[in-house]
């Protein structure tokens, strides 16, 4: 049994999985999950868990070397915003990842391609995220 680290074995097997440039999406409760991704769903019930909490977790497993978020959360949600940013920018510059922004469409169409979805229980609006993968040496 695992000692530290994630414990749902879907999330980590995604993750062993993932090579340079492979991509993974956190989303809220609402984002529509493409039917040839795959789906981890752990949302528990609105809010549960936490967008936050998944990204902390999931980021704390891999390396990162970009990151995604659609447009419209500048206006929609700077809360949200403001958390990812100030997370990321927490890191050592050694690790801080690229940002992106899309239009919320496109970051949609984005999720065909990651290795999987993972769904939260966040309820606040464009609370989604892509995390392409970096390179470890």
């Amino acid at each position: 049994m695992k000692t530290h680290g994630i414990l749902n074995s879907d999330i980590s097997r995604v993750l062993s999985y993932m090579g340079h440039t492979d991509r993974i999406c956190i989303g809220d409760c609402g984002l529509p999950i493409p039917e040839e991704t795959e789906r981890i769903d752990l949302a528990l019930k609105f809010g549960q868990p936490s967008f936050m909490d998944v990204l902390k977790e999931v980021s704390a497993d891999m390396k990162i070397e970009k990151i995604i978020l659609a447009e419209e959360i500048k206006e929609q949600n700077p809360v949200q915003l403001n958390a990812i940013c100030k997370y990321f920018e927490n890191l050592p510059d050694s690790v801080k990842p690229e940002i992106e922004y899309v239009s919320h469409a496109e970051l949609k169409e984005l999720t065909k391609n990651c290795r999987a979805v993972i769904r939260s229980g966040e309820t606040t609006p464009y609370s989604n995220i892509i995390l392409q993968s970096g390179c470890l040496f």
